[in-house]
């Protein structure tokens, strides 16, 4: 909602050339432990790094989750470890370079599948109280959907039937060997390995002192059925705001770290794909630490880096290194001297000694882009809300958190690989806008192929975007909208075809649902993410959950937000 281990040798160094500031390596071999410190050319001194390799520190296999949410009694929250970050700063609006200000005529089809998610009055109805943010995350499998929120879950069919839920988020790690995965605990995520047909559905734990990532890879490609149930050790470290990915060898957690007193960073896991697809309990995770409190690391990682998460049929290369993305903003107070995307090259290779490096590749300026608005850093109380006039009961747009959005969505087309994500920004004065990117690699060099602020001059807020590409190299982008007079919370979507104009979503806007009322609670907090998938039958319709509100869920002391999930394909598809 925000959002110590086997001991190894490590040798770790920094690299710094031409415009890149800094990189960050750390190669694992076997034996005793040792360190050596760090150091920098050109960028100051750095901290001690640490690279870790680690064995589950518990596996079991469950019971068909269909039965488990027929006998288990939901558990307590325990609430969340308080949040820590750099210090803010608000220098005034910056013009962005890459502005769609223009809105299309409609062309976007409309809708396939529309049903209602999930929803607060689950949580009340399961918990007794409600909860914000929701954090709407979903993913389509060949037969079935899956959406986790904040706290609970369900399982659907493509028609938009539930079949199993809502469970508490808990309830998957019922009589698992760390009790505090069996909590409800917040901001899950679930993934589909397309190429092995499975589920990965996970959360974090929160009550420490020792802190874990639980994660359950279903047996089979049926959702409801039993899951390999692991959790992965982050020791004393929080993990906040983790983000997961599929790749070939490796399922991939990025985290936004905060230790017992000031340590601030960013935490980086591999795992061991190959035996959690086969129930080995004794699969390892290889983990970095980013240290964010040291200002020439600071602006490489912002608020969090993305894990490339792999769409359609096509492999990426063999060997070749995952991509992490973050992004920095040079009015955004982290010490960043220009508007870039940072790329790190993630390599793991899963030997009786594992080998692991964590380097930054490089950064791509872009055009300039403002993430800190006029609310922040004193407040979460941005975007005003029709018939709202106290600014307690606005909503955050969360952009001032120096880091893409859910997902960084990777495709491999054999003659280049490209990857799409997103990030709210201040696209004009005073107005939210979703600025989108494709990032396209060709061996291991990147390059910013096209980039477009979505923000068609309507005084309409766009954010909490989520953004993929079907086979054909189409996009799909999913948004929030609200305005203060007549727009109220509700999710819409736009999209462009491969061959049009680089920089604009072309085929105009398409509405899920509209919102008919109001967040009410001077909690502003509006979702930390939504999720934007393709469907791996057609590889072309695209699946996206977001939140709104209606007039019931704003009157009802029980209900509050909804969720809607929804599916379109683009013309030609």
């Amino acid at each position: 909602m925000h959002g110590t281990l086997r001991r190894t040798r490590r040798r770790l160094w920094l690299l710094a050339a031409a415009a890149i500031p800094a990189a960050v390596v750390a190669a694992i071999c076997a034996g005793a432990a040792s360190s050596e410190p760090a150091a920098i050319t050109k960028a100051g001194p750095m901290p001690h790094l640490v690279a870790k390799v680690n064995k589950a520190a518990a596996f079991d296999v469950s019971r068909p989750l269909r039965q488990l949410a027929k006998s288990t009694a939901p558990a307590t929250f325990r609430g969340l470890p308080a949040e820590r970050g750099p210090t803010l700063a608000n220098v005034g609006h910056t013009t962005d370079g890459a502005l769609q200000s223009a809105l299309p005529a409609p062309s976007i089809p409309g809708t396939l599948a529309n049903f209602e998610g999930l929803s607060n009055q689950d949580n009340f109805n399961t918990f007794g109280f409600r909860v914000n943010p929701p954090d709407p995350n979903g993913e389509v499998g060949p037969n079935h959907y899956v959406e986790m929120i904040n706290l609970v879950f369900g399982v659907y069919n493509k028609a938009g039937t539930l079949l199993l839920g809502p469970v508490d988020t808990g309830t998957l790690w019922n009589g698992f060997a760390v009790p505090d995965c069996t909590d409800p605990s917040g901001d899950p995520v679930v993934i589909y390995d397309q190429f092995n047909d499975r589920w990965i559905l996970t959360q974090f734990t929160t009550a420490g002192p020792e802190y874990f990532n639980c994660v359950a890879i279903s047996t089979t490609g049926d959702p409801t059925g039993s899951y390999y149930r692991y959790a992965f050790s982050t020791g004393l470290n929080f993990p906040d705001y983790p983000k997961y990915s599929n790749w070939t060898d490796s399922y991939v957690i990025t985290t936004r770290e905060f230790g017992p007193t000031v340590e601030y960073g960013i935490g980086v896991y591999a795992l061991e794909k190959g035996k959690m697809l086969n129930g080995d309990p004794t699969a390892r995770d290889v983990s970095f630490f980013i240290d964010g409190n040291n200002p020439a690391l600071l602006p490489l990682v912002g608020d969090g880096l993305l894990p490339a998460d792999v769409d359609g049929k096509q492999k990426p290369k063999t060997d070749s290194a995952i991509p992490l993305v973050g992004t920095q903003d040079d009015g955004g107070g982290y010490g960043a001297t220009f508007d870039a995307l940072n790329i790190w090259d993630l390599t793991v290779k899963w030997r009786s000694t594992p080998l692991a490096s964590l380097v930054l590749n490089t950064q791509l300026p872009t055009a300039a882009f403002d993430s800190i608005f006029p609310c922040a850093p004193t407040s979460r109380d941005c975007l005003p809300q029709p018939g709202i006039t106290d600014p307690s009961q606005y909503l955050d747009i969360l952009s001032y958190r120096q880091r893409p959005t859910f997902r960084l969505a990777f495709r491999n087309f054999k003659t280049y690989e490209t990857m799409v994500t997103n990030q709210s920004v201040e696209a004009a004065p005073g107005v939210a806008g979703v600025r989108w990117y494709e990032i396209r690699r060709t061996g291991s060099t990147y390059s910013l192929y096209q980039q477009g602020t979505y923000a068609p001059g309507d005084g309409v807020h766009r954010w909490m975007g989520s953004i993929a590409m079907d086979k054909k190299g189409d996009m799909g982008l999913g948004y929030s909208v609200v305005n203060g007079t007549t727009v109220y919370p509700g999710i819409r979507y736009t999209g462009r075809l491969a061959g049009d104009t680089l920089g604009d979503m072309t085929l105009g806007e398409g509405t899920v649902i509209n919102g008919t009322g109001v967040q009410t609670t001077t909690n502003s907090r509006w979702g930390d993410y939504t999720d934007m998938t393709v469907d791996p039958v057609d590889d072309c319709t695209f699946w996206y959950v977001n939140e709104y509100y209606t007039a019931a869920g704003q009157a009802s002391s029980a209900a509050g937000w909804q969720t809607r999930i929804a599916s379109f394909k683009l013309p030609g598809c």
